[in-house]
Formats: structure tokens, C-alpha cells, sequence
């Protein structure tokens, strides 16, 4: 079922991240407290730490859990970083910092992962990404007993696999459906997939994006979110022109959900990301789509 999208159920003011800013940079180093939980808020010793103050949950990975089953790590080459959840006693549940992982994206909560390089020293960034899927495994606990543990397979948020990715972008085919069933696909589509392991997980990733650009652009009907007008041509499959836009992006991605993500002419994009008012619009752009959201909602 579609979630409720009015002011009561509190998803209004999801995705107030500012334009344009640099947190991070991947590869450089930073002090956990000084430049992290100083700045944003959140736990200094656990490995997730959501901010309460911004919407932002920071995790931290490095080699010292590996004696109690946490084996993280990319995956190969296939670009799937393997995040490990939290609990040294018994089964892993979600509860806390595991259920935050998993409802980041309804929460509209942006995950950036850091490395250790050992105690007391500063944090490597690796990067910004979203949960495609969640799979199990079994490790010891605390106490040397085995227990089922939770797996995050994350991908970073900069990868071709966004709702706003290039049209020359082979996409996930869809089947034909009613606009009720895209947007009950849509929302559907944000909560990660329990799979058998980790190689799906981009898979998933594509298809989530596939299913909230599809719905998007059906919301949109040929008609621009932001400027009211009709797209400026239509492409040889029959469908107007418009592009999909991430709203409130921090960087060049942005969270996968269909409050976060427009259908704009080829302009309002381009001064969106680059016109001197383009914070202005982007936050414009927000509330008319919270508000047409709400509207359906109501439906």
C-alpha cells in the first residue's frame, strides 16, 4: 500500500539536503569527531550513527569486526559493497541502526560510509550509496555462538543506475500498467529486497530506478513539474520529452524515490544545476511535488 504523504504522517520536509555542497570527498581522510558528529550529530562509537539533527547516518567499517562476522568489503568487481549490520549478541534484527539502514530511502536519510585506519586516527570516505538489497549469513557473536547475521548490499549513489541516468541508458522493460499500479510500484520499489546474496543487488538497483522514472514521467503527463510547460519534443518512441530530475541532491545522485524525483524540460534542468536561482527552483520544484503527491495520496 502507498504510504499516506500528508503532514501527519511527517513526510513532508524529507529530502532537505542543500544543493550543491561537498561534504565529503571520496579517498580523503577526516576526524570522526571534529569534521563528522561535531558537524552532523550522531553516535561516536557506534558503526551506524544516524543523525537526529540532519538526514544524514553515517557508517563506519573497518577490520576489527571481522572475528565476530563482519565481513565487509566490495564484492568483486561488480561495484556492491558488502556493509555488515549491528548487534554483538544473538540474532540480528532491525531494530536501531539495522532498521535504519533498511528504511533510509522512505526516510528520506542519505548513508555515507567511512573506513577505519585504526584507533584513534581519522576516517576515510569511500562514498554515498543507497541499500539495494539485504541478504543473510552466519557468523559467531560476542560470545562465540553462532547466529544469523544481517547483510547490506550497498551501491553507490553516483553509479549509472539512478532514475536520473542518461536516456542512452539501456532500461529495465517494464510491463504495461495502469498509473495506479507505476505509483504503487514506485513506492513499492524503495524498500530493499531480501535476496540469497549480494549479486542481485544491482539488478535491483536498476530495476527500483527503472519503476520510479516510468512512474515519474507518467505523473508528469508530457507537462513539466516545475515550469508547467509541455514538453519541448517528442522522441521517436512517441513519448514527450521531458528528463527526471533528483530534487535537493547533494552531489550528482540522489536518493531513488518518487517525492525526491521530477520530470523537467531540458532548461529547467540546466538551470536547476547550474542558474544562479537554481536553488530557489529546486526548492520550489520540492513543494509542488509534495503537494501533487499529497493530492494523489488522497485519492
Amino acid at each position: 500500500m502507498v504510504m499516506s504523504l500528508t503532514p501527519e504522517a511527517g513526510y513532508v520536509g524529507l529530502f532537505q539536503v542543500s544543493r550543491g555542497i561537498e561534504m565529503f570527498v571520496i579517498g580523503q581522510k577526516y576526524s570522526r569527531a571534529a569534521d563528522i558528529h561535531d558537524q552532523y550529530g550522531g553516535t561516536r562509537q557506534s558503526g551506524i550513527s544516524p543523525s537526529a539533527s540532519h538526514p544524514f547516518i553515517f557508517l563506519f567499517t573497518g577490520d576489527s569486526g571481522e572475528a565476530y562476522g563482519y565481513d565487509d568489503g566490495w564484492q568483486a568487481d561488480d561495484g556492491v559493497f558488502l556493509y555488515t549490520g549491528q548487534g554483538q549478541i544473538g540474532d540480528m534484527e532491525f531494530v536501531r541502526g539495522n532498521k535504519a539502514i533498511r528504511d533510509h530511502i522512505s526516510d528520506g536519510k542519505q548513508l555515507f560510509l567511512f573506513r577505519a585506519t585504526g584507533k584513534g586516527k581519522p576516517v576515510e570516505f569511500i562514498g554515498e550509496f543507497e541499500c539495494a538489497s539485504i541478504d543473510f549469513a552466519s557468523g559467531p557473536d560476542l560470545n562465540g555462538s553462532t547466529r544469523k547475521t544481517i547483510r547490506f548490499n550497498l551501491t553507490p549513489i553516483n553509479s549509472m543506475h539512478s532514475a536520473e541516468a542518461e536516456e542512452t541508458e539501456a532500461e529495465v522493460v517494464l510491463p504495461a500498467r495502469t498509473f495506479e499500479q507505476m505509483r504503487q510500484s514506485a513506492f513499492d520499489a524503495v524498500t530493499p529486497t531480501e535476496t540469497p546474496n549480494w549479486r542481485m543487488a544491482k539488478q535491483i538497483r536498476r530495476q527500483r530506478s527503472s519503476e520510479i522514472k516510468e512512474y515519474v514521467l507518467r505523473r508528469a503527463n508530457g507537462v513539466c513539474e516545475l515550469t508547467a510547460e509541455e514538453a519541448p519534443f517528442t522522441k521517436a518512441n512517441g513519448n514527450p520529452y521531458l528528463e527526471v530530475h533528483h530534487i535537493k541532491k547533494l552531489s550528482d545522485g540522489g536518493l531513488d524515490h518518487p517525492v525526491n524525483c521530477a520530470a523537467i524540460t531540458p532548461n529547467a534542468h540546466r538551470e536547476i544545476r547550474f542558474g544562479v536561482n537554481g536553488e530557489i527552483l529546486d526548492e520550489r520544484l520540492a513543494n509542488l511535488i509534495h503537494t501533487k503527491e499529497a493530492k494523489l495520496s488522497e485519492r
